[in-house]
């Protein structure tokens, strides 16, 4: 059973720095850190102390309200350092890599079998090894109450941000690990299992577009048609009260090499793009789960003053190179920092610079590539509701008025607005065509977590 959707609300952002689709790894160097602190609203207990060893899978800590989630190793070898924040919680865990390969075994299915195992079994397992943070709920986009069964779960493989990871490319070579999780996904839901798929990629048939058991539906048009809020407001829109699951691409195939081998995944694939990245070495890397990003960016980045950010261009996080790979990393953009003043800013009579709003030459320039820096060409000034913004955001909703209702911190009527369909990342756009730089994603976010607190 498939689908077909075309999008016309958006707006592609031509940038310079895309990834080729070479896969190369990069071999682990000096400490790997697991990162308690990036599980949001999440608090961990830990059940090592610094000096201990531990397997590769060796459980690390668990929730603190759910004793039965825990959080484990991806290597085998000593707790070196255990790093706390405020009011002592839980921020990191430095690990020294041992020479030993023992590791914790799991029951192992086969891809066959997945469509007969209980979702109680599954469900038990995803949380003994930590794998169920990869599964998303929305409203609110946190990790899945494994004690709700939702509605339909969404699997995203086209994610059209600039720059985000290519499913296909991830996916390849992987048949049995992406059907083993996509048939273990069909266990925890009464309701449908929506794989979505960019309509650019269906005419060259490959192991996502004959993916089975599941719906694979087709979107074109520009960003953000590869929102995940994008597809469940077509598909299937969330209501309050309802629970819908997502994943990625990246996370099924990762939760299908765990029922496969019945051991921790070690390693993960990310995408290393952005003019700040060599040429020759934008693509895709394989590398141990927690590495450091000074080693898997060696020698990878330009000489220039770069920033480097997790997860897209216009929806990540400026990181420091001194951290490492997150468990839910799929790639970094690296941008050059442009902090110059430019002459003549908007008004310049250039074709070098893009412009949404078509007020430089280069907006009428057919099919350019623009190399982007940091710089923001302009500074925060009062925002003016002026009703631009919706033909930005696909979705059935009026972005002024739920922009107000947020500043106002007025949840009923942004409840009433349609924000529980949302999550900030549908509102990048917006952000980055804002004549007054307001951060929109920021504005949702704070309102989200708002009523996440207060119920509604």
């Amino acid at each position: 059973m498939t689908a077909d959707f075309k999008i016309k609300n958006g707006l592609d952002i031509p940038m310079e720095g895309a990834p080729s689709d070479h896969v190369r790894s990069v071999p682990l160097k000096g400490t790997v850190s697991v990162f308690p602190s990036e599980y949001k609203r999440v608090k961990f207990k830990m059940l090592v102390e610094e000096g201990d060893t531990v397997k590769q899978g060796g459980v690390l800590a668990r929730r603190k309200d759910q004793e039965d989630f825990l959080l484990r190793s991806p290597v085998a070898g000593k707790i070196l350092e255990i790093k706390l924040g405020d009011r002592r919680s839980l921020q990191e865990v430095v690990i020294e890599p041992g020479d030993s390969n023992e590791r914790e075994t799991f029951s192992k299915y086969t891809v066959d079998g997945l469509l007969k195992t209980s979702r109680a079994e599954l469900l038990a397992l995803l949380k003994d090894t930590g794998m169920m943070a990869l599964i998303r709920q929305r409203p609110f986009n946190v990790i899945a109450d494994a004690s709700v069964a939702p509605k339909s779960i969404f699997v995203n493989g086209m994610n059209t941000a600039p720059f985000r990871p290519d499913a296909h490319v991830l996916a390849r070579g992987k048949n049995e690990e992406l059907q083993a999780g996509l048939n273990a996904l069909t266990r925890l839901t009464d309701g449908p299992v929506h794989l979505c798929l960019s309509a650019a990629k269906s005419v060259t048939p490959d192991v996502l577009t004959k993916a089975s058991n599941v719906q694979v539906n087709y979107f074109d048009g520009p960003h953000p048609s590869g929102n995940t809020s994008t597809h469940i407001h077509l598909l299937d829109p969330v209501l309050p009260g309802d629970s819908v699951w997502t994943l990625r691409v990246s996370d099924v195939l990762r939760i299908g090499e765990l029922l496969l081998n019945g051991a921790i995944p070690a390693t993960q694939t990310v995408m290393i793009a952005g003019n700040g990245v060599k040429p020759e070495l934008r693509g895709y890397v394989t590398v141990t789960t927690g590495m450091s990003l000074a080693s898997v960016l060696d020698g990878a980045l330009i000489e220039e003053e770069t920033r480097v950010i997790r997860g897209d261009a216009l929806y990540g996080d400026k990181v420091d190179l001194k951290g490492g790979v997150n468990f839910y990393d799929q790639g970094f953009v690296v941008l050059p920092e442009d902090r110059e003043r430019h002459l003549l800013g908007w008004y310049a009579p250039t074709t070098e610079m893009f412009s949404a709003h078509k007020v430089v030459p280069s907006a009428w320039v057919k099919g350019k590539k623009f190399s982007f820096g940091t710089n923001t060409r302009g500074s925060k000034r009062a925002l003016v509701l002026t009703g631009i913004y919706d033909k930005y955001v696909p979705l059935d909703i009026m972005v002024d008025p739920l922009s107000r209702a947020c500043i106002s911190k007025d949840t009923d009527d942004a409840i009433a607005l349609g924000i529980l369909e949302t999550d900030p990342e549908d509102f990048a756009l917006c952000t980055f065509v804002c004549p007054s730089k307001t951060d929109f994603g920021a504005i949702v976010a704070e309102t989200l977590s708002l009523i996440q607190e207060e119920g509604f």
